[in-house]
């Protein structure tokens, strides 16, 4: 009996979705001869029942895309919003995945999509995860596919901001993404020279950042790049969210668990535009014009590196692979030089961040960067 199976992309765009698709739909048609349907926009298409079916001929071409062909979205299965209401979809879920008589679903995705698929696994599914994120902060596995243009795209970025840092002798505030991860940070940062790079992992002092940079106007470098990660704090800001979440963990009771969860919403929505603050500080306090570039969503789009296709590819096909061999609950992990199934149950809920003793982490000190430490 012919074996048919569900894809879908969840979470945000990155570059490679559309690799890892027809590295999945490829394998899975031409060499295990199984049948495949596309859920359209994320988990909302699997709980609605909108589907593509996909042919080898359709994916064709898509490599080099952006994007994906079947849509995402940030939608979760056990709380979905259906129109007033938010609503516990996974048993409309699991009536989809019968009704096509599936024998598993992919889910291609970050960390939410991982804890997402488990509860789709815990509710009777057989489900099989891909890692994807430019923020490269998923636990298992060496490096999720679409990091590396990311990491392109940020250092290219600082590369044109040295132009006019130079020009006008200003400092240049560069914001990346990264969520509460500072691999793109940390790496766009040594790929491009910053001077400054502040990451979510080492809290920071804005007087020890303003010190750097009249050091080096003292020296005769009238110009400094300041690379920030969007999580990036301070170390009373660090001081702050661990104490909520400190609270959050230890809470006796759901209303002091949701008190505590309504502060940590709270202070993330109020430390969005934190770098724009942080450039306005340093022009004050150095006496050197100082200007912000938020790189944003710019991130995120275009052509997938030719490492990101690579590694879509692989994982893509090695998932068509562990499909056949019908091994399901698992993450497929880039690890070393080859490619690990990785129980989900190791992999949601946690997160990889940058340790102290990392050799980029090394590297950026040992080359004078300052990392803000106080």
């Amino acid at each position: 009996m012919q074996k048919s199976i569900g894809v879908l992309t969840s979470g945000g765009d990155c570059p490679g979705l559309n690799a890892a698709i027809r590295g999945v739909g490829k394998a899975a048609i031409e060499k295990y001869d199984m049948s495949v349907i596309g859920f359209c926009d994320g988990f909302r298409g699997l709980v609605q029942d909108r589907i593509l079916r996909v042919s080898s001929d359709q994916l064709t071409g898509i490599l080099t895309d952006g994007g994906t062909i079947l849509g995402t979205s940030r939608d979760k299965p056990h709380k979905m919003p259906i129109g007033n209401k938010t609503e516990d979809m996974i048993d409309a879920a699991v009536d989809t995945y019968r009704r096509h008589a599936l024998s598993a679903v992919v889910c291609i995705g970050g960390g939410g999509t991982q804890k997402n698929a488990i509860r789709l696994a815990d509710a009777g599914l057989n489900v099989v995860t891909l890692p994807k994120t430019i923020d490269n902060d998923i636990y298992g596995t060496d490096v999720s596919f679409g990091f590396d243009t990311a990491l392109q795209i940020a250092t290219e970025a600082i590369d044109r901001l040295h132009s006019t840092a130079t020009s006008h002798h200003r400092i240049i505030v560069v914001e990346t993404m990264g969520h509460r991860a500072g691999w793109l940070a940390l790496g766009a940062g040594i790929a491009g020279g910053a001077d400054v790079i502040l990451i979510p992992e080492i809290p920071y002092s804005v007087d020890v950042v303003a010190t750097a940079i009249r050091h080096r106007a003292q020296r005769g470098r009238r110009f400094s790049i300041v690379v920030v990660a969007e999580g990036a704090m301070t170390a009373e800001e660090a001081k702050t969210i661990n104490k909520f979440v400190d609270r959050k963990k230890n809470a006796e009771s759901k209303r002091d668990r949701k008190e505590a969860t309504s502060k940590l919403d709270a202070f993330h929505e109020n430390h969005v535009g934190h770098t724009l603050k942080l450039s306005e500080q340093l022009e004050s306090m150095t006496g050197i014009e100082s200007r912000l570039t938020i790189l944003g969503h710019l991130q995120r789009g275009g052509t997938p590196s030719a490492a990101d296709r690579i590694l879509a590819t692989r994982l893509g096909t090695a998932c068509a692979g562990l499909l056949h061999d019908e091994m399901y609950g698992v993450m497929v992990a880039s690890r070393s030089n080859g490619i690990k199934p990785i129980p989900l149950s190791d992999v949601a809920g946690k997160k990889k961040l940058v340790p102290m003793d990392h050799p980029w982490v090394v590297a950026a000190r040992m080359t004078g960067v300052c990392l803000g430490e106080p």
